[in-house]
C-alpha cells in the first residue's frame, strides 16, 4: 500500500483517529450529505447504504492512487434505529433505552477508487448494565454525545462504567471496522 493515497470523507475526531492508527497516508475531506434512509430497511443496509450514498457524492474526481473511505455509524435497539441525539433530552432517552439491556452498533464502510468500489457493514453488540439517571445526567454534561450515534463513546465514561460485554469489533463501536477496512484496502493495491 505504499502508493495509495486514501481519502476520509469524516469529521469525528475518533474516525480520523483511528485511520491515523493505521499508518497509512490520509487527508480529510469534508462535504454534507443528507442522512436520510427507507425506515424498513434492515439497519445493516441502512449503514451501508448511507456509507454508498456518502461515497457517490463524493464532489471530486479521484486520482489513480486514491480511495475514498466513508462510513456511518448507527446503533439498533428495540426495532429502532438511534442516531446521534438532536438534543439532551434525546440524548437522555436513548441513554436510559440501552442501559440494562443489549444493542446492535453497525457501521457501514465504503470505499472508492477511480475504477472499484466496494461496500459492507459490521456488527458489534454490546451489553450494558444500568445507570441511575443522575448519573446518565452527568454523562451528557460532562462528556457532551451530541455527536455519536446512540449518543455514547465506547471510549470515554459511558463505556468504562457502563459497558459490561463486547461481542465483535470494539472500533466499529468507535466508527470503524479497521482490521475488515484494512484487508479490503490491500485489494485496491493488487
Amino acid at each position: 500500500m505504499n502508493n495509495l493515497q486514501l481519502i476520509l470523507a469524516s469529521k469525528s475526531p475518533r474516525r480520523q483517529a483511528l485511520v491515523a492508527g493505521l499508518s497509512i497516508p490520509f487527508s480529510i475531506e469534508l462535504y454534507e450529505v443528507e442522512e436520510d434512509f427507507e425506515p424498513s430497511d434492515l439497519p445493516q443496509e441502512i449503514a451501508r447504504k448511507l456509507a454508498v450514498k456518502k461515497a457517490a457524492n463524493y464532489p471530486k474526481k479521484l486520482a489513480e492512487n486514491e480511495v475514498l473511505l466513508t462510513a456511518d455509524t448507527l446503533v439498533f435497539i428495540d426495532n429502532k434505529v438511534l442516531n446521534k441525539p438532536t438534543d439532551e433530552a434525546e440524548a437522555f432517552a436513548m441513554l436510559k433505552q440501552i442501559c440494562g439491556k443489549t444493542h446492535a452498533v453497525y457501521t457501514g464502510v465504503c470505499l472508492k477508487s477511480a475504477n472499484k468500489e466496494t461496500s459492507f457493514s459490521e456488527l458489534s453488540l454490546v451489553s450494558c448494565k444500568n445507570l441511575s439517571e443522575d448519573e446518565i445526567w452527568y454523562y451528557i454534561k460532562n462528556y457532551k454525545p451530541m455527536d455519536k450515534a446512540g449518543s455514547y463513546g465506547i471510549q470515554d465514561w459511558f463505556g468504562y462504567t457502563a459497558v459490561e460485554k463486547i461481542e465483535g469489533c470494539y472500533y466499529n463501536i468507535m466508527g470503524l471496522p479497521l482490521s475488515k477496512i484494512y484487508s479490503e484496502l490491500k485489494t485496491f493495491t493488487s
